[in-house]
């Protein structure tokens, strides 16, 4: 009798779900702590942890309920699903945030970025300021942010998909 094999996709989505819940509450952590504009290493550090440990966690749970058999493919379909997901809700979670929660984020964004340009590169002439401007508006516009995010998200989540994949596979070799 042939058993019922745990779906990669129900795993994908149960974990790309408690992903993206632990994203937006560290986003809210940070609007209540008035840090939602850092992005420094700690912020990223913390994110990037976040995901390595639920895509492993997924992983693994999909290796436990699959009587501790996972290959590196289902590896990667699950660790994949749950970034996809993640990615997608974190999308709609930030669309939500600028336009509804915090409408000035993405000037207050710019002009920080505008200063930051400025500061770091003090001999700039006002036509490279104009450039550098042109390149920050296009790059903090929503479409844009949201490509980005989801394309970063499928990114790291096939490296995370394909370390934790090569470290917890484990093959049935009964036939």
């Amino acid at each position: 009798m042939e058993e019922n094999q745990p779906k990669t996709g129900k795993f994908g989505l149960t974990y790309g779900l408690l992903l993206a819940g632990i994203g937006i509450a560290f986003g809210l952590i940070l609007y209540s702590l008035d840090m939602h504009y850092e992005r420094g290493w700690v912020v990223n550090l913390v994110s990037f942890l976040s995901m390595v440990g639920v895509i492993s966690l997924a992983i693994y749970q999909f290796r436990a309920a699959n009587g501790g058999f996972i290959s590196l493919g289902q590896a990667m379909k699950v660790g994949l699903a749950t970034a996809v997901i993640a990615g997608i809700i974190g999308v709609l979670w930030q669309t939500f945030f600028i336009n509804v929660i915090e409408p000035d984020f993405m000037d207050v964004v710019f002009e920080r970025s505008k200063a930051e340009m400025i500061e770091q590169n003090p001999t700039m002439t006002d036509e490279q300021i104009t450039q550098g401007e042109e390149m920050i508006k296009m790059f903090t516009k929503p479409s844009v942010m949201a490509v980005m995010g989801i394309v970063v998200s499928l990114f790291l989540g096939s490296i995370i998909s394909l370390i934790a994949g090569l470290i917890m596979k484990r093959q049935d070799n009964t036939y």
